[in-house]
């Protein structure tokens, strides 16, 4: 009987098909973890990509914000009656103190007030009472300007110091500075306790922020150069770690990393930031490491399965109650681990789905923040100008800046309505506005106020939507103000009438026209504090406000009086023509 299933050729036909199975069997292993690879490995770095770029846009946002909100400030304290009443008496005994009280106010880093020699008679460092700061470039350049100035002086430590500094001036004299110092470097702080590396640079290349202490002062290239020398063992047990990642964009200490950058509207400045490909990896030989383990499993049960097979031909008669009591037994488990299988996958499909709803969570608080950042900080502005009111016996003017926070309380609350269209991924803040739609949303919030007005408003606007790159609230914003204006120059007209004109040409203009009595002192119009209205009804900011959107989105913001009597405010923006959209694209 031996010798007749040897002559069959059975053991070499059962030998022949194992080395086909097995084959093919490592042929689909293959490819199946090389495509795996290949898709996890894009999917996982455009969602880190997507990640970091939402990051930059909101780390972005809030430098910007620290800056602005800190511009205005030397520009109101340089008018403050006590400070200018202590320049020209000498007298410095209380100085200190009410700087002290605006410090806190403010949300400065430090104030200092220096006198025309550059000797510091106020600070709200005790410690710098006295110093010289003659030759500084902050003090010598604000003396001989007359509008606030931005100084980036690198400071003896390796740190950089950012401060605002304006000239104080009573009657044509000069009596000092005044300066004010942004806290930057608690972005710093911030930022160093995520896993990415995060540099800001100015308009020359030169790192003024940063994450690694040791990159402040060089270029990007010299920071990046400063990494470590590898050893021959190190930099082959890298190459093998990184057999199959996508290209890094650069390498920090050695390590690949990919790197996003973004432009910070503000003096030329820009952003980047260095993210590891560690969590990319982690996940991807994640998904391998179960994938391996699965066509292992499958290999051992094939070899099983072949013996199993030459088991039950050799045992075929002998053995046959016994092996459908064994089939039996692992039919019943193989149902039983369908079961615990089924089970592990729909928890696994509920807490994928909790993690998609954290994920987008996550991404509109993100957009929130980024777009509330502003009228916030504007917020605080005209509380912090309130408070200053009220300290000097000012209620009735105080009222007009808690009235301005209302208005900006309902603004943030159209905002929120209005998020999904605002909502975009990071990069510029600036993005394609159709003026239209901008007037018709900006007459929608004037709504109350025109109702409760007897006037007529004449619009003329153009048949083909005008669209400029700007930020639509801001946009918004200040065509509330001029309409605002309006009907505020208007209140004692018999037949009040606005004249609303938007045109298209070389720039994106939008006219707002009223019969009103006129303006009287059209040089300081955009003034701070500079206002027409009676004791109560105003303190004069809007147009400063309006000016500075306008100026910040590359336009510029005028005003004249009409012929006929009245006056007529005109915001030109440079217009989106299609090379422009495409650049902005890119």
């Amino acid at each position: 009987m031996p010798r007749s299933v040897k002559s069959l050729g059975g053991p070499r036909t059962i030998s022949w098909r194992v080395r086909v199975a097995l084959l093919a069997l490592f042929i689909v292993a293959v490819t199946t973890v090389l495509t795996t690879h290949t898709l996890l490995t894009d999917r996982f770095t455009e969602n880190t990509r997507n990640r970091a770029e939402l990051r930059l846009a909101l780390y972005s946002g809030n430098l910007l914000s620290e800056l602005r909100r800190n511009a205005i400030v030397p520009q109101l304290l340089s008018r403050d009656p006590t400070l200018i009443g202590a320049l020209n008496s000498s007298d410095y005994s209380n100085s200190t103190q009410r700087l002290i009280s605006f410090v806190e106010e403010i949300g400065a880093a430090s104030l200092m007030l220096l006198d025309s020699d550059g000797r510091a008679v106020a600070a709200t460092d005790r410690n710098r009472l006295g110093s010289q700061h003659r030759t500084e470039p902050y003090f010598v350049n604000a003396i001989r300007a007359s509008e606030t100035l931005f100084t980036v002086l690198r400071r003896e430590t390796g740190g950089y110091l950012f401060a605002y500094t304006r000239r104080i001036e009573n009657q044509g004299q000069t009596l000092g500075v005044i300066m004010v110092e942004v806290d930057l470097q608690k972005f710093e702080r911030a930022w160093a306790g995520i896993s990415d590396a995060v540099l800001v640079s100015d308009s020359e290349g030169t790192i003024i922020l940063s994450t690694e202490p040791r990159w402040r002062g060089q270029t990007e290239t010299e920071a990046l150069a400063t990494a470590p020398a590898q050893s021959a063992i190190q930099r082959a047990i890298q190459a093998t770690a990184d057999w199959a990642t996508v290209p890094a964009d650069a390498y920090v200490q050695g390590q690949a990393v990919m790197r996003m950058e973004s432009r910070i509207p503000f003096r030329g400045w820009r952003i980047a930031s260095f993210t590891t490909y560690e969590s990319v990896r982690d996940k991807v030989n994640g998904v391998l490491a179960l994938e391996i383990m699965g066509f292992a499993m499958l290999l051992a049960l094939t070899f099983y399965a072949m013996s199993r097979k030459s088991t039950l031909r050799m045992m075929l008669f002998q053995r046959e109650s016994a092996e459908l009591r064994a089939l039996n037994v692992r039919l019943q488990r193989e149902v039983a681990e369908r079961e615990r299988v089924q089970k592990s996958l729909d928890v696994a499909e509920q807490t994928l789905a909790q993690s998609s709803k954290l994920a987008a969570l996550g991404e509109m608080s993100a957009a929130v923040s980024h777009e509330l950042n502003q009228p916030l900080a504007a917020m605080k502005t005209y509380l912090a100008g309130a408070r200053l009111l009220l300290k000097r016996n000012r209620p009735d003017e105080a009222l007009s800046s808690f009235q301005r926070i209302d208005d900006l309380i309902e603004r943030m609350g159209a905002i929120t309505r209005q998020l999904k269209s605002y909502a975009r991924k990071g990069g510029d803040a600036f993005s394609p506005v159709n003026m239209g739609e901008a007037l018709a949303s900006a007459l929608s919030m004037m709504a109350p106020q025109l109702k409760d007005r007897k006037l007529r408003i004449t619009r003329a606007l153009p048949s083909e939507p005008v669209q400029v790159m700007g930020d639509r609230v801001r946009i918004e914003q200040v065509m509330v103000n001029l309409l605002r204006n309006a009907l505020d120059a208007t209140q004692s007209v018999d037949e009040p009438e606005i004249e609303i004109i938007l045109a298209a040409g070389e720039t994106a203009t939008f006219t707002v026209r009223d019969n009103g009595h006129g303006i009287e002192e059209l040089d300081e119009l955009f003034e701070p504090f500079y206002t027409t209205k009676k004791p109560g009804e105003g303190v004069g900011l809007g147009l400063a406000i309006s000016s500075g959107i306008v100026k910040d989105l590359g336009g510029r913001l005028m005003a004249r009086n009409a012929e006929g009597g009245g006056a007529v405010f005109e915001m030109q923006l440079p217009i989106l023509t299609p090379e422009s959209d495409i650049e902005a694209a890119e």
